[in-house]
């Protein structure tokens, strides 16, 4: 029983970390309809955005007061980054086949990581990220939970909450889901829909941005590749949980991760490849997701 504990907290930290990444994916889709595939290399430019600030503003023994300014920081600029991507390079095509803003999704994926490549700060090996938060374990009849274990699910959680408020409760989250319904409607309505999309980048880009730095501080090393496989296994929660609804983000996070680590603790080979046949099975017997709802297309 204390093994089968122990292993569900650790999917429950991998499950956070995917669930935060696959509510940016979800966000994007629901408002314009675009798996923006360069989504989690937002979560790569966060880890080296706070590794740079860290360096810089702090250090080891820093005070608590510092390290979230540094976090608070790192949203800002890689938000405002996803903002001028997504005027750049996403805006101009909006009126354009969904094909065409898939394609310019996988360029700026490319140029993100071939550019940080160039830069010598970054280049192509990989970097020690530090240890910004405490590693103390806490041991509670045998199951042994680590400090930044708890710092990750809980502040995954307290996001994941805030992201659901902010959707439901805001003037700018009905703004979202009328968006989301009917863009033309809602502009009609006096609703900008040009700002409501820039806020939505500018929150899946922030989103991704902390999932950078919990994911780094669980595994403390980063380079330019590193959002390719989880940026894969988010995408693959918001498919899960009903891409588009941000309750099945997170659903579907949970739900892998914890699959995940079980997996892991029989054979650890398999346990990637596991992911995919999840994806063609949802595909194929519940494409809308566990949470997702068919859409009806009028013709």
């Amino acid at each position: 029983m204390v093994k089968v504990i122990q292993l569900l907290i650790y999917g429950l930290q991998v499950g956070s970390i995917y669930a935060l990444l696959a509510t940016g994916y979800t966000l994007i889709y629901g408002i314009i309809k675009m798996i923006n595939l360069a989504h989690a290399d937002f979560m790569m430019l966060g880890a080296f955005v706070s590794l740079f600030l860290y360096t810089g503003l702090a250090g080891s023994g820093s005070p608590m007061w510092l390290i979230i300014l540094i976090v608070l920081l790192t949203m800002g600029i890689v938000g405002m980054l996803g903002v001028l991507v997504e005027r750049i390079a996403y805006k101009p095509l909006r009126q354009r086949p969904a094909l065409s803003s898939l394609v310019a999704a996988v360029g700026v994926s490319m140029f993100i990581q071939n550019f940080l490549r160039c830069i010598p700060a970054v280049g192509p090996s990989p970097r020690a990220y530090p240890a910004m938060f405490t590693s103390a374990n806490i041991t509670i009849g045998g199951v042994s939970i680590s400090g930044i274990q708890i710092i990750v699910i809980l502040v995954s959680v307290v996001l994941m909450i805030l992201m659901q408020l902010l959707v439901t409760k805001t003037t700018i989250g009905k703004q979202m889901v009328a968006t989301s319904c009917d863009k033309d409607a809602s502009a009609l309505m006096g609703i900008n829909v040009n700002k409501v999309i820039s806020i939505t980048f500018c929150i899946g880009s922030a989103l991704a941005a902390i999932c950078g730095i919990l994911y780094s501080s669980v595994y403390p090393s980063i380079h330019v590749y590193m959002a390719a496989t989880i940026g894969n296994k988010a995408f693959i929660s918001a498919v899960l949980g009903g891409i588009g609804n941000t309750k099945g983000a997170v659903l579907g996070g949970l739900l892998l991760g914890i699959i995940e680590v079980f997996l892991q603790s029989f054979n650890s080979s398999v346990s990637y490849g596991v992911s995919f046949v999840i994806l063609i099975v949802i595909l194929l017997y519940k494409p809308a997701g566990l949470l997702g709802t068919v859409e009806m297309e009028k013709v």
